[in-house]
């Protein structure tokens, strides 16, 4: 083949590519268009709808967190809620916050020693603006090395739902629901349904679904677990090194104070000598 030959094979692949990519996007378009523009819409209305009964019957919907280094945290859903719906040109986003308060009669009281498990700890409570540390103890150096933990106050709990024309997909996103962190799922249009607001409906009560499981291969979770058990290990090493050193550190401080002392005693042992020698005939 001639170098015209190639220049018009290459030609033709990139208006095949580009012709494949604009068909794809006007797919996206439709999908938004037909399905999930109007799925929005009718979505926000059974979440409507939803939050009405939620406010008058009042249930009881608990929230759990572990927090590595406390323990876990117990909350309970205020019903509280805001909803509202977010409509732009090629986009729609409905979006539910409600509070958890804190039910700090039944979470643990936590005393941590260590400065560096006190910093962690402090700093994951602080984050989450789960309440401060109680009772802090410090070193000589004014370090806090000790203190205790017991969680109080409210965490926000946040849905949302958004699909726009460019991706063509249904993103939902929930933040400190399974876990103080944000959980992320995308749905193709087809399976935008009544089913699927059911599902959410549940996962929202706290009921049992299946809405943010996902079917993983054996061989990636055998991975999952290889790399908890790696990271809790490191994690164990990390603190008996941090706790030894500490204990090296208290001791050195122990002997350089009875050094000292000893010192003293010496210095004021030679002046009374000399004073004694001073005196004598």
């Amino acid at each position: 083949m001639g170098l015209l030959d190639d220049l018009e094979g290459e030609a033709q692949k990139r208006r095949a590519d580009e012709e494949d990519s604009a068909a794809r996007k006007a797919a996206r378009e439709a999908a938004y268009r037909t399905t999930l523009e109007p799925a929005l819409e009718a979505f926000h209305g059974y979440l409507g709808e939803l939050v009405a009964r939620l406010r008058e019957l009042q249930p009881r919907i608990a929230m759990r967190y572990a927090v590595p280094g406390y323990g876990d945290v117990v909350g309970y859903v205020e019903h509280e809620y805001e909803l509202r719906i977010e409509r732009q040109a090629s986009a729609r986003t409905v979006v539910l916050t409600m509070p958890c308060a804190i039910a700090s009669q039944e979470c643990p009281a936590v005393q941590v020693e260590g400065a560096t498990r006190v910093r962690a700890l402090a700093a994951l409570f602080q984050r989450h603006r789960l309440g401060a540390m109680l009772a802090p103890a410090k070193d000589g150096s004014g370090e806090v090395t000790s203190g205790t933990f017991k969680a109080r106050g409210r965490i926000t709990l946040a849905a949302r739902f958004h699909a726009d024309a460019s991706t063509g997909q249904f993103r939902l996103d929930f933040n400190n629901f399974d876990d103080l962190s944000m959980a992320t799922k995308l749905v193709p249009p087809d399976q935008v349904n009544e089913a699927l607001y059911d599902e959410i409906g549940r996962y929202l009560m706290r009921e049992p679904t299946e809405l943010m499981r996902e079917a993983l291969p054996d061989d990636y979770r055998a991975q999952l677990r290889e790399r908890v058990q790696r990271q809790e290990i490191r994690r164990r090493w990390e603190a008996q090194i941090s706790d030894r050193q500490q204990a090296e550190v208290a001791m050195l401080k122990r002997e350089y104070g009875i050094t000292a002392r000893f010192a003293r005693l010496g210095g004021a042992m030679d002046k009374l000598r000399g004073l004694v020698s001073r005196k004598s005939p």
